[in-house]
């Protein structure tokens, strides 16, 4: 398997996506000491419309943290493990992809 300038940039992306994800889901979790998660959509008010961009960025982390935990203490099955990692690899691909350009963007590049 060779790795050309195409494919280091798109797992460069995969990665700096998974990273934020990451990053914004801890930064949550510290400013407010309750995890980042989907039942966050479940409130009422501006509360929903706060959590939907944070979710938008955050979810991968939250899908493989979900999955993962999944694994461990329900013992679901790995098909469901890996179709939950290509989920989350594809969304962190997006959101790492819409980061960059828009980092980009304001760097004026």
């Amino acid at each position: 398997m060779s790795f050309d300038a195409s494919n280091i940039s798109t797992l460069t992306t995969i990665v700096v996506g998974f990273a934020f994800a990451g990053f914004l889901a801890s930064a949550f979790e510290a400013l407010t000491a309750r995890r980042a998660s989907f039942s966050l959509l479940l409130g009422k008010g501006p509360i929903v419309a706060a959590s939907i961009p944070l979710l938008a960025f955050s979810a991968p982390f939250i899908i493989m943290r979900n999955t993962l935990r999944g694994r461990r203490f329900e013992d679901r099955p790995i098909g469901f493990v890996m179709a939950a990692t290509i989920i989350a690899g594809f969304w962190s691909l997006g959101s790492g992809s819409l980061l960059r350009d828009a980092l980009s963007l304001v760097a004026g590049a």
